[in-house]
């Protein structure tokens, strides 16, 4: 397998495949308001059964069609991902693949029990969702009785299993977390450690998104700027979602993703896998292509492999920079993968 050229594949707006963002589970511990609210998503809600998930063996599938297509980056979500039994097996047989970055998004609530697990299984990267250090705080965004200084201890935990430098993604709200930022950015600075601001996004439609809620990637940047000063850096890939800023001392830096004021789909290079094998061009989709029947009809993965390059050269997602413009109904982003 030649890695070096693979077939030219670009979407309507001429986008590469390179990312891809496996879905594992749509199950989380935690109840965070801005993607699964408990008053959608307790005993009543009906939770994908074990039959309609797909296996290990059908996720390596898609995956190893999508290699020769110029696929570089997979990243496991959920849900939380480490919900998903024995998820270290996955991370191992994704391993064995040639030339692929594997990451791993979780809240780290059982991260220090699996951290050595996951890096010893060949787990590239890790991204922690932290949205305060506050405990008051923390508590009221993910509405769940586990303690910030769990999630500390994970990520902890992590590092000393041998992970390196980790991203830490803070969804910002106003009136609910926004007073916390600067917190979060002076306990990680120095740390190596690299904490992501991200504007609150009306991802589905049960998070009462509304537009008086963002804090602005803009104000963002001059609230940290004025404690402690930063400075634009360039992005260090093609479709990095943050823009970065260094602080001046040289102690770090630090993202903020703006997908609702300064859009950038027109850089989107990622793919999305439901845990039921539905696939999306967008974290905004409404509809995708069912691969998990392709899967469960034949063991062809030329026919795998040619549904994924009809489903991308068809691909004109760019919902944020449509914002605003219409309404439409969306997938719920514990579904889809954060």
């Amino acid at each position: 397998m030649d890695l070096e050229s693979p077939p030219e594949l670009a979407d309507q707006l001429g986008r590469p495949l390179t990312d891809l963002r496996v879905s594992v589970t749509d199950r989380c511990n935690f109840r965070c308001r801005y993607c699964m609210p408990r008053e959608h998503f307790d005993h009543g809600h009906r939770y994908l059964p074990r039959a309609e998930i797909l296996s290990f063996e059908e996720i390596v599938r898609v995956v190893s069609a999508l290699v020769p297509l110029g696929l570089r980056k997979v990243r496991l979500t959920g849900g939380e991902p480490l919900l998903r039994h024995d998820l270290h097996e996955l991370v191992a047989r994704l391993a064995r693949l040639p030339g692929l970055d594997i990451a791993l998004t979780t809240n780290a609530s059982l991260l220090a029990k699996q951290a050595q697990a996951l890096r010893d299984a060949g787990l590239s990267r890790l991204t922690v969702s932290l949205d305060s250090v506050s405990p008051d705080v923390f508590a009221r965004m993910t509405d769940s009785e586990f303690p910030v200084s769990g999630v500390l201890d994970g990520i902890a935990a992590a590092h000393a299993a041998g992970f390196g430098p980790m991203k830490i993604n803070a969804v910002v709200r106003r009136g609910v977390n926004d007073h916390t930022l600067v917190e979060l950015a002076r306990h990680f600075k120095g740390s190596g450690d690299i904490v992501r601001f991200i504007e609150f996004m009306d991802v589905g439609l049960t998070n009462g998104w509304r537009m008086d809620q963002v804090v602005s990637g803009r104000e963002i940047v001059a609230r940290i700027s004025a404690e402690m000063p930063i400075e634009p850096t360039s992005a260090s890939y093609r479709g990095e979602v943050a823009k970065r800023y260094r602080y001046l001392d040289s102690s770090g830096e630090i993202g903020v993703i703006t997908s609702v004021t300064q859009p950038f789909c027109g850089d989107c290079t990622r793919l999305r896998l439901s845990a039921d094998g539905q696939l999306y061009g967008c974290l905004f989709a409404r509809v995708g292509t069912d691969l998990r029947s392709v899967l469960r009809a034949s063991e062809d993965d030329a026919r795998l492999s040619a549904t994924v390059q009809d489903f991308w050269r068809a691909r004109d997602d760019r919902y944020s920079e449509l914002r605003g413009t219409r309404s439409l109904p969306r997938l719920e982003m514990s579904y889809l993968g954060g």
